[in-house]
């Protein structure tokens, strides 16, 4: 007989992953310590600066409230509508996501700027176009990026509601009411909070769309003043009080996300059945879920068409340095799918029994790539040449950067299997090793496949670290096409957009493919 409850052994040493949490956080606090350092004199932020915080936190809130508002009625239609070519259809909304910010926003201009396809049709019913720069624009790019990533979020929050529950609901002739009740809002509470505050902190780090689509001073978020400091008035100490105002708004939304969802039990076990949903079959609740489904599509999928009509006429003709430049980014991307495997597995084990590692994890979303670039050139300059290092720290960085990402995605899953299976893991007698590679990894095979597969994407289309570190001899494929737009190439610029959004997507459908087969 047990006289007192027993905790169960984490999943791995927990040295590994506070290991792997400490090196995320030197990294990330350690760079931006060195540029303050290096700084001439403190920062000083202007009224110029505190418009851009503002500017910034009031864009982030509405493109993250948008994005999980539309993202709702989506995931939802999606997880209890089976149709041909449903699992490609669901590739596809995450394409968006995937590609290079230039890319999507050359797609983006030839459908909502003024002389787009969408303009064109106002026009003709003399309505006005839609405003593009500014703060418009910046929301529906922001949007554009981010509604993907909320259905994918949201939607693994409703294939997580085992098949039995819906089952029994059927059998308790549960209205759709009933089943959004008990079912479908405790979900939402768990998914909902985690998918605002990341996305409310990645518009909150934009750059390349403010920087394309911003129109002026009036519309510049923290990021590119961030990267004027640097570029134009080379004022470290500016920059370093900009990113940590850029860290603190983050790490708050971060802290919310763990708050909110603390605390929400989730639906437990069931026998990994294919969920059958017998809610939602009036006519109405079909026409409804169609709409959803059309909309996104149409919205997500005609500028990914506009990117695609614009550079298949130039893709047979490209020079050999864009190729040269693929297949580095393949390189790169690799590195740092690699990288981010096992820094968010380890983190994710470790934090079933320390909650509070995640926290350390999600700093990287707070972080400024072009404030950890800095930081490291600096680091490296008196030992060695950076541009010998530009590909290792471009992987490394990309890789931390995408581990937030991750980590959302595989703590929720990693937890419920700890909760349904780690007792009678423990009291078999099953090693660490044994309840890892047996019963954990085998369970979130398709979250991990979907967080390495986005991690790869993300670093295949990254211009930011390489930009500080690359020389003239390589590029990644990503450098080499703004390269190609400030030579006036614009055919070959589009012809290289085009691989690049080829590559990415294809790097992330090989390792989402490979978590959601027989998973």
């Amino acid at each position: 007989m047990a006289y007192r409850a027993q905790q169960i052994n984490p999943l791995i040493n927990p040295w590994v992953g506070l290991g792997a949490a400490a090196m995320v956080a030197a990294l990330i606090l350690g760079t931006l310590g060195v540029v303050a350092i290096y700084a001439p004199e403190a920062g000083r932020l202007g009224a110029s600066d505190w418009a851009a915080v503002r500017f910034t936190v009031s864009q982030a809130l509405l493109s993250a409230a948008l994005s999980v508002l539309f993202a709702i009625p989506v995931a939802k239609a999606l997880s209890r509508r089976r149709f041909f070519g449903r699992s490609l259809l669901i590739t596809l909304l995450g394409a968006p996501f995937l590609l290079p910010v230039i890319v999507a926003v050359m797609g983006l201009l030839a459908v909502f700027g003024r002389s787009g396809w969408v303009s064109q049709l106002l026009d003709l019913f003399g309505f006005p176009a839609i405003p593009i720069y500014g703060f418009h624009g910046v929301v529906i790019a922001h949007v554009f990026f981010n509604l993907p990533l909320a259905t994918r979020i949201i939607l693994q929050g409703w294939s997580s509601i085992p098949a039995e529950r819906f089952r029994l609901s059927a059998q308790l002739v549960f209205s759709a009411r009933d089943v959004a009740k008990h079912l479908e809002f405790p979900m939402l509470k768990r998914a909902v909070p985690g998918a605002f505050a990341i996305i409310f902190a990645i518009c909150l780090s934009s750059f390349a769309v403010a920087l394309t689509l911003g129109g002026g001073p009036r519309a510049t978020t923290v990021e590119l003043a961030i990267y004027q400091a640097f570029r134009f008035d080379f004022d470290l100490g500016k920059a370093a009080m900009l990113a940590s105002v850029q860290l603190v708004m983050a790490g708050a939304a971060a802290l919310f996300a763990l708050w909110a969802s603390k605390g929400q039990a989730g639906f437990g076990k069931g026998l990994d059945r294919a969920a059958q949903r017998w809610d939602g079959q009036s006519r109405a609740a079909r026409i409804g879920d169609f709409a959803a489904i059309l909309c996104a599509s149409l919205f997500l999928l005609v500028p990914l068409s506009a990117v695609a009509t614009r550079g298949i006429a130039a893709l047979p003709d490209l020079p050999s340095s864009v190729w040269i430049s693929g297949w580095l980014s393949l390189k790169v991307a690799m590195m740092s799918a690699v990288l981010a495997f096992v820094l968010s597995v380890s983190i994710a084990l470790t934090a079933v029994r320390f909650a509070w590692v995640e926290s350390v994890g999600l700093l990287a979303i707070a972080a400024s790539p072009l404030v950890i670039g800095t930081g490291l050139f600096i680091v490296i300059f008196p030992f060695a040449s950076p541009q010998d290092w530009a590909m290792v720290v471009t992987a490394c960085v990309n890789a931390v950067m995408a581990l937030p990402f991750a980590l959302r995605i595989l703590i929720p899953a990693v937890q419920d299997v700890f909760e349904s299976y780690g007792k009678l893991a423990q009291s078999l007698g099953f090693s660490r090793l044994v309840m890892l590679g047996l019963v954990v990894l085998p369970r979130v095979r398709a979250p991990l496949g979907f967080a390495v597969g986005l991690a790869a994407a993300l670093s295949m289309g990254d211009l930011g670290v390489v930009a500080l570190f690359a020389g003239t001899q390589e590029a990644t494929l990503p450098l080499q096409i703004y390269r190609l737009m400030g030579a006036y190439r614009m055919d070959d610029a589009a012809g290289a957009a085009l691989l690049l959004a080829l590559l990415s997507f294809g790097v992330f459908w090989i390792c989402d493919m490979w978590g959601r087969r027989n998973a």
